[in-house]
């Protein structure tokens, strides 16, 4: 039997709280609503989507010494991934509270993250890193870490591929030194907008940031459709409509990881961008931001994703 692919995922792991306003949000009071806490962080999630498409996973990523870290790790174990993360006994677990309101729109994130910064930049110089990218096919990384950790991943990676999500407009411009060593950059429209400095779509879009070095992306609008390019071009795909909407958290995440491991199974873009659809459709319909489907279920959504549509 052949082995499967074997990835490195560098970058957050932590608790994700979501709390939702009930009614209408009232600046600057007391408003009722429900709280929500699990286990997130952007390349962790992607990476349980990596796994639940076939590929085998290890995360590297930084906790403190509390009850936070031991949900952290209890997920990253119950996911399948080797984890190779590090504790740090005297420090606070990193973690992401997001108030939206009823309707779902963010009112504000409180991102408790300096751990990352601090601790990253030494990490990623130990043997151990060195030996699991030594391991690996293939390297997912967020932009979670600072530029300077991110530059020495880049120098370790010793040719092989590596993918990075972009996280938000104020942490992409991290990666604006290295797009060019990046085999793959996935990005929403605001943090396409933070690289090349103005909002554009299309091959507009595209040849901007094919100026600032990046070689090969992915762009996703919410319902919009989904803009991806590389050195074969330039194409668009049509995100089919949910069957139901249960929560679009983490539908990004999902997008990601599927197409990832479709690329590592040797798709080309194109195609393996609609495995992300397929996934982030079904992250979508689920209340859980990382679903649980077989292979039926992927397959059924798969087949309401459009082909991908050329741009000229």
């Amino acid at each position: 039997m052949p082995t499967s692919p074997r990835i490195l995922a560098l970058g957050g792991a932590h608790i994700d709280r979501r709390g939702q306003v009930s009614g209408i949000y009232v600046p600057a009071a007391s408003n009722p609503g429900m709280m929500r806490e699990d286990v997130g962080g952007v390349v962790f999630n992607a990476l349980r989507s990596v796994v639940k498409r076939g590929v085998s996973a290890s995360l590297i990523s930084v906790r403190g010494g509390d009850a936070a870290a031991d949900a952290v790790a209890s997920a990253i174990d119950n996911a399948g991934i080797a984890d190779l993360s590090v504790v740090f006994l005297d420090r606070t677990t990193p973690s992401y509270t997001a108030l939206i309101d009823a309707e779902g729109e963010l009112i504000v994130g409180l991102a408790d993250m300096a751990l990352y910064d601090l601790a990253f930049p030494k990490q990623i110089m130990r043997s151990k890193v060195r030996e699991a990218i030594a391991a690996a096919d293939a390297i997912l990384c967020d932009a979670n870490l600072p530029t300077g950790a991110l530059e020495r991943l880049m120098a370790l990676a010793g040719g092989r591929p590596v993918f990075a999500i972009a996280v938000s407009p104020a942490k992409v411009v991290r990666l604006a030194p290295l797009l060019d060593k990046l085999s793959l950059l996935f990005m929403n429209r605001r943090e396409a907008a933070a690289l090349v400095g103005t909002e554009l779509w299309g091959k507009p879009l595209v040849d901007a940031l094919r100026r600032v070095g990046l070689n090969s992306g992915v762009v996703t609008a919410g319902s919009a459709p989904v803009l991806g390019f590389d050195g074969a071009g330039i194409f668009e795909i049509d995100p089919p409509t949910p069957r139901q909407v249960a929560d679009v958290t983490g539908a990004g995440d999902a997008l990601t990881g599927a197409t990832v491991a479709a690329l590592l199974r040797g798709l080309p873009l194109h195609a393996a961008l609609r495995e992300g659809i397929a996934a982030a459709m079904l992250a979508i319909e689920s209340p859980e931001a990382v679903p649980s489907f077989t292979s039926a279920d992927f397959a059924q959504a798969l087949a309401l994703v459009p082909e991908a549509r050329e741009m000229a």
